[in-house]
């Protein structure tokens, strides 16, 4: 196990070099040049030159690339243009605000994706089966617009079940009061393709060989598919699962822009709306090493599922 983690961590590197070395490229060579967007528009050439040699862009190519690798591995970005507060406090206190909305969510979502997949399993092909597709296609159809303006009308502002806006300083009172309303719209938008994916996984596993055997033992369908289907369906649910969530932070950035939740989705944003490169550069490198260490995690729990699986 040891020296599988060790040799997934060294397969990461040349990975990791090339995602820096393009972001490096999109940014230096596409991007134009950030001492004219810093400058502003009424700004002189003795003022550009200035800021170039404060950013260092007045540097040769591969001293401006040996820069930015120091910055990841010491995970200091310097400080946001717009702002002026230093990236890596960005980074960290944009990340608990995402985490207390998209965790109890991802959790909330997985649960009961899998246990309507098992129900309707059980019904396979019956009135309830089609019914409850109908219902996702249905809900797939409709844009998280709709589902964020019409929740936040009916359960804030009529019923005053929940804030429309806010985030507090206590994490108690954002995960129980603030973060409700965001989870629920979540839960209403994810829950249905995980639901059609999920019982596509179940369905699979119910016609294979071993199913059959069970029922000749006299297994009851419900411990067939409780113990058994779920056991070998888990592993395409693991990977759906650990696959999205570093695009959650990303992918969140509408509920946390329209609940004033200050997390990482909302700072890309606004990042992207003010030019602000140092941000957008750490949070786009910082997520494809996310990626990279939540699969190396989903490969771990693949053994831990299916102790068949051989981590070589």
């Amino acid at each position: 196990m040891t020296s599988y983690i060790v040799r997934r961590l060294w397969q990461m590197l040349p990975t990791m070099l090339g995602v820096i070395l393009l972001v490096f490229m999109l940014f230096n060579w596409v991007g134009g040049d950030p001492a004219y967007i810093l400058a502003g528009k009424m700004s002189n050439p003795e003022q550009i030159a200035n800021i170039r040699t404060q950013l260092g862009i007045d540097q040769p190519f591969y001293v401006q690339l040996w820069i930015f690798v120091k910055q990841i591995a010491t995970f200091n970005f310097g400080n946001s243009w717009s702002t002026g507060e230093s990236v890596s406090s960005v980074i960290t206190s944009r990340l608990g605000p995402s985490l207390t909305v998209l965790i109890p969510l991802t959790i909330l979502e997985t649960v009961i994706a899998v246990g309507l997949a098992l129900a309707i399993a059980f019904v396979r092909g019956s009135l309830t089966d089609r019914a409850v597709m109908v219902a996702c296609t249905i809900g797939m159809s409709v844009s998280i617009l709709v589902y964020i303006i019409v929740f936040q009308y009916f359960f804030a502002y009529k019923l005053g079940l929940f804030p429309v806006q806010g985030w507090g300083d206590s994490f108690l009172e954002n995960l129980f009061k603030y973060s409700l309303l965001p989870i629920l719209i979540g839960l209403a938008v994810s829950v249905a393709p995980s639901l059609r994916l999920f019982r596509t996984f179940v369905l699979d596993e119910v016609n294979q060989d071993y199913v059959r055997t069970a029922r000749a033992k006299g297994l009851s369908e419900r411990r067939i598919l409780w113990v058994h289907v779920l056991r070998n369906a888990a592993i395409p649910i693991i990977t759906h699962v650990m696959s999205n969530l570093p695009a959650l932070l990303i992918g969140a950035f509408l509920i946390e822009r329209f609940f004033s939740i200050p997390g990482i989705g909302r700072e890309v944003i606004l990042a992207v709306e003010r030019s602000d490169f140092p941000v957008i550069k750490a949070i786009t490198v910082y997520v494809a090493a996310a990626t990279m260490l939540f699969n190396l995690l989903t490969d771990l729990m693949y053994q831990a599922v299916d102790p068949r699986v051989q981590l070589k």
